[in-house]
């Protein structure tokens, strides 16, 4: 995220409006807008290959995969994100055509730059949304995937995966192998053991 240096609060209408004509992405966080910034060939490579597996995983299950374009909205925090990867599987995300407001699933590859962020404020907001059951941060320097699961008590869980090891991600009762998300990655280590 880059911050908008020239401050001036900007209704969640207004940002909606104009960054349906702006030729760059911007997120929205509580009154200010931030410029996307581009991504690195790890992190274009992951996202796609997650992308392939969870789409052909929840096909004809009445869930909707969307990858880096789509806004999350979370009305509890004023703010509109991008996630990398997000899922749905909420009839009330049929009807809104530029945002959804009801994942069950948010991905995001981390990257030096976004790491903190990702990890601090925005997971703190992402966790003000009440249908997310799962978050998840994937490294683009090491074999390492973050899952952090809600409970039954509404506390957030943190299930590590590294070299070697099976994902789950069970909002989705998805499992994959580690390896199959660094595919084709080039990360100067075997990602297999």
């Amino acid at each position: 995220m880059i911050a908008n240096l020239n401050y001036q609060y900007i209704s969640p209408e207004e940002y909606l409006e104009a960054e349906m004509l702006s030729a760059i992405k911007h997120e929205y966080r509580q009154g200010q807008v931030y410029a996307m910034a581009g991504a690195s060939d790890a992190h274009v490579l992951i996202t796609g290959n997650l992308l392939t597996l969870l789409r052909n995983h929840v096909r004809g299950k009445g869930c909707l995969v969307y990858v880096t374009d789509m806004k999350a909205q979370i009305d509890k925090a004023n703010t509109f994100y991008y996630p990398d990867i997000m899922v749905t599987c909420d009839e009330r995300d049929r009807t809104e055509e530029y945002f959804k407001r009801y994942p069950c699933l948010i991905i995001e590859v981390l990257s030096r730059t976004t790491e903190a962020f990702d990890r601090g404020d925005k997971f703190a907001d992402y966790r003000k949304l009440d249908t997310l059951q799962e978050y998840v941060l994937i490294s683009s320097d090491q074999v390492r995937v973050d899952c952090f699961r809600r409970n039954s008590e509404g506390r957030w869980v943190l299930y590590p995966y590294t070299a070697g090891e099976e994902v789950h991600l069970a909002s989705l009762d998805f499992r994959t192998a580690i390896a199959t998300l660094y595919e084709d990655v080039s990360l100067g280590t075997d990602i297999s053991t």
